[in-house]
C-alpha cells in the first residue's frame, strides 16, 4: 500500500540536513520522507525504486509520434464541391 503525504514522515529542512543519513535510510526503509520549510511542505525524498516506479518508461519525441493510431487509411482528401469563400484583409494594396 502506497504511503500518502500524510502518512509520511516529516522532517524540518534544518534537521533533515543535519540528519541526512537518517533521512535516506527511511526513505529506503519506510517511505517517502517530507522535508518542510517554514511550516510548509517542500521536498519529498523517495526511495530510488519508487522514484523510478513513479518515472516509468517515457518514450522520446520520436517513438511518442510513431506509437499514435495508424492514419494511412484515413482519407484527407478535399472536398471540392464545397463553394470557396471569399475573405477581405482590409486596406491591403
Amino acid at each position: 500500500m502506497a504511503t500518502t503525504r500524510s502518512e509520511a514522515t516529516r522532517w524540518r529542512l534544518q534537521e533533515a540536513k543535519q540528519r541526512f543519513s537518517e533521512v535516506i535510510r527511511r526513505a529506503h526503509d519506510e517511505g517517502p520522507q517530507v522535508v518542510t520549510r517554514h511550516g510548509r511542505d517542500v521536498a519529498v525524498i523517495l526511495d530510488v525504486a519508487e522514484y523510478d516506479r513513479l518515472k516509468g518508461e517515457q518514450p522520446d519525441f520520436k517513438e511518442f509520434l510513431l506509437s499514435g493510431p495508424d492514419l494511412s487509411d484515413l482519407d484527407l482528401t478535399r472536398d471540392q464541391s464545397s463553394a470557396m469563400r471569399e475573405i477581405t484583409f482590409g486596406d491591403v494594396e
